[in-house]
């Protein structure tokens, strides 16, 4: 399906595309730890949580929610590709991050993922009095400063939970900033292998999921910042592009950047891992995490 994955007439899936796993544990050159947690047993949502190395008194450190991206139907927080982007985002920007694990597509139909990234924030939230059920999160995360971020599916999940979030008033936490790196959204062509993973999907322009410039709550982010990373290559730039003119036009009260990276196709820094464009977009990245 689409190169993702195989669908046998028994209903059995093979996906095509796999990077592993990394057990977590304590990264001995960096002190960086992880630790995997469910957030759910009735849903069997989980997600793995970097921390850096403390040096010095405890202090509360921004908190950065990942989702991954794989057409919400590959990958995990536990995959080389994925760990390997945390572990640095996490060091060099000094922050805590929680990378959620949501059930993939075709088994779980969408609008599951989605569900699943709000819930996992929402999870988040239950320590906001310091006394939710994981101890790493009572006491190394800010609450009240939280970066939504994912690339390509993963990143139509952040934007889609920053929105939620925002028109909800989630209380406990304080989502400050949207990174969202070479998006997926849709188009006015029928995706049909979005259609097959959620059926009530039209496919196109018409899913505000798919088309998140006309959202109605788009006005009730409540972020600060939010940056865009394109790729100059990538099919699906261009409604990058699109959603960030509408974020600078639309009046939501924060400031939109966006970040090219020339010569190079969606989610580069995981396919072409010698790039010397990886450098730059890194850097933006951390800059944008670290940014008052």
């Amino acid at each position: 399906m689409n190169g993702f994955f195989k669908v046998y007439k028994d209903g059995r899936i093979e996906r095509y595309w796999h990077t592993g796993f990394v057990e977590a544990g304590v990264d001995t050159e960096t002190g960086l730890q992880t630790k995997d947690v469910v957030i759910s047993p009735e849903t069997n949502v989980k997600a793995r949580i970097f921390l850096p190395k403390i040096n010095g008194p405890a202090k509360k450190l921004p908190l950065l929610v990942h989702y991954h991206g794989g057409g919400f139907c590959l990958g995990s927080p536990y995959g080389r590709t994925f760990t390997t982007l945390l572990s640095a985002l996490v060091t060099q920007a000094n922050v805590m991050a929680v990378s959620i694990d949501y059930r993939l597509a075709p088994e779980h139909k969408l609008p599951t993922a989605y569900d699943d990234s709000l819930a996992g924030l929402q999870w988040i939230a239950t320590h906001s009095d310091g006394k939710g059920p994981e101890p790493w999160i009572n006491e190394h995360a800010d609450l009240g400063r939280v970066i939504l971020a994912g690339e390509s599916a993963g990143a139509n999940l952040a934007q889609y939970v920053a929105v939620q979030a925002g028109a909800a008033g989630l209380c406990g936490v304080a989502v400050r900033k949207l990174l969202i790196v070479h998006p997926f959204f849709g188009g006015r062509e029928p995706d049909k292998f979005y259609q097959y993973m959620c059926p009530a999907s039209s496919g196109t322009d018409d899913d505000l999921k798919l088309n998140p410039e006309v959202v109605p709550d788009l006005l009730k982010l409540k972020c600060d910042a939010v940056l865009v990373c394109v790729a100059e290559k990538d099919k699906f730039k261009g409604r990058g592009v699109a959603y960030y003119e509408a974020m600078k036009k639309c009046g939501w009260g924060g400031t939109v950047y966006c970040h090219e990276s020339k010569g190079e196709d969606h989610c580069f820094h995981f396919f072409n891992p010698r790039s010397e464009n990886i450098g730059p977009l890194m850097k933006k990245m951390v800059d944008f995490i670290r940014l008052d």
